[in-house]
């Protein structure tokens, strides 16, 4: 924008705008700016992350394998049936591809987190108690 006031003559500093962080109503001198904190982790390090992490909940006794994860009725009584087995508190279970019955069954019962095997990582699974997980699933891992 123009000058607020002449350069020389009035024996006055030199003010160039008055949108200067030094003016009422002016700027922010080292304004907020948005940071990005993800980092970058090598693949081979993040599957094994992904193993220690699947083996320690296996030392815990916490990782259940089972054949097949699906409720047909998608009640939610009968997958609440199922995380009672389990046990009491928060239970992550991984499954090969959603199935919407499944996924309704699951949704609504407190710590209980249904994920795809294509979303699965070493934090979420740290971050269990326990683990129940599709035999296709730990299948690919392996392999």
């Amino acid at each position: 924008g123009k000058k607020p006031k002449s350069q020389k003559g009035s024996g006055a500093a030199r003010w160039g705008s008055k949108r200067s962080p030094l003016f009422v109503g002016g700027g922010q001198v080292f304004g907020p700016s948005e940071r990005n904190y993800k980092q970058k982790i090598n693949k081979k390090q993040k599957v094994l992350a992904l193993n220690y992490a699947i083996n320690a909940q296996a030392e815990k006794g916490c990782l259940f394998v089972v054949d097949s994860i699906k409720v047909e009725s998608a009640k939610t009584k009968d997958a609440a049936a199922i995380v009672n087995k389990i046990n009491k508190r928060d239970v992550l279970i991984v499954v090969e591809n959603f199935d919407d019955n499944t996924y309704l069954a699951f949704r609504n019962i407190k710590n209980c987190y249904v994920i795809e095997k294509s979303e699965l990582n070493a934090y979420a699974i740290a971050a269990f108690h326990s683990i129940l997980i599709e035999k296709a699933v730990v299948d690919s891992l392996i392999a």
